[in-house]
């Protein structure tokens, strides 16, 4: 089981929270699934150089908060907090929410970005795209995510590495990942790095510990 499923679903409700928190009845729901999706997709992209983790959203009767999690809030804040203003304007349009009062936008620090599944995996997407070398680049995200404190971690990649004709995985693991302990606290992501040669994924494994259930 452990092996065949993601482990943060895995884990919902015991030592995760949900990213999206609210309740809606039949006729809403569809409408705030898409608006969830749609604030994801343009805020990843937007955000990116802020060092973009995670989004997570909240709704209550007439009101929505949204929370972003950075590693640079700096840049996403701005100068006297331009870039935060100019954002909540940005995402006002989009939405199509009249009154600003409406919305909320709630920029959070990252404190530790080398323990972010996330982060570690886009970082080794971008090195690959660039065409260093796999297994130096894999050695690398492995070394800094345990001189962070993580107890485990697991990169793999697959596809076709190096520009080789034949597809395959390749994997570095350090420490202890266990997938079927559901009190572990793993962060997993996958990321795609899309190379001359076609598309390469990325899955990152982070052991961070153990939560209390």
């Amino acid at each position: 089981m452990g092996q065949k499923i993601n482990p943060i679903g895995f884990r919902m409700g015991v030592g995760i929270s949900w990213d999206s928190r609210w309740f809606a009845d039949q006729k809403k729901y569809s409408q705030f699934l898409a608006e969830d999706i749609k604030i994801r997709e343009v805020l990843m992209k937007k955000l990116r150089p802020a060092g973009i983790n995670k989004i997570e959203i909240e709704r209550s009767i007439n009101k929505t908060k949204i929370i972003i999690f950075v590693s640079r809030p700096g840049i996403l804040i701005g100068r006297g907090g331009t870039g935060l203003a100019d954002l909540k304007k940005f995402l006002l349009k989009e939405l199509k929410i009249k009154d600003a009062n409406n919305l909320e936008v709630v920029p959070m620090d990252l404190k530790a970005p080398d323990l972010s599944a996330y982060l570690v995996a886009q970082s080794v997407a971008e090195q690959l795209v660039r065409r260093l070398p796999a297994a130096r680049v894999m050695n690398q995200a492995v070394d800094r995510v345990m001189r962070s404190g993580a107890k485990g971690v697991k990169v793999v990649i697959s596809g076709r590495i190096g520009g080789a004709e034949i597809a395959r995985r390749e994997w570095k693991f350090q420490g202890s990942i266990p997938l079927h302990t559901i009190r572990a606290d793993i962060d997993f992501a996958v990321y795609p790095a899309l190379t001359k040669s076609g598309y390469v994924g990325v899955k990152v494994w982070i052991n961070k510990g153990e939560v209390k259930i």
